[in-house]
């Protein structure tokens, strides 16, 4: 989920469950998937670290990739 923000702290749930169905529909696609995942958590840990008013929201929702079916490997 990387994107020109404003910053991470402004990120919404919203954002965060598009980017879990996004994730979602491209689990045929490991590396898609798991590089997307990566992002999203990255810029939710960000979120969480800037003081984010919804920080518990996003890690929640964010989680919800750990129950999407793909394979998660590094090389």
């Amino acid at each position: 989920m990387k994107s020109k923000r404003r910053s991470d702290y402004e990120m919404n749930v919203d954002e965060v469950k598009l980017a879990v169905q996004k994730i979602n529909d491209m689990r045929d696609d490991d590396e898609a998937a798991h590089g997307n995942e990566d992002d999203l958590h990255r810029s939710v840990l960000r979120a969480i670290a800037e003081g984010s008013p919804v920080a518990q929201e996003l890690a929640k929702e964010a989680l919800k990739t750990l129950d999407i079916d793909f394979s998660r490997w590094c090389a």
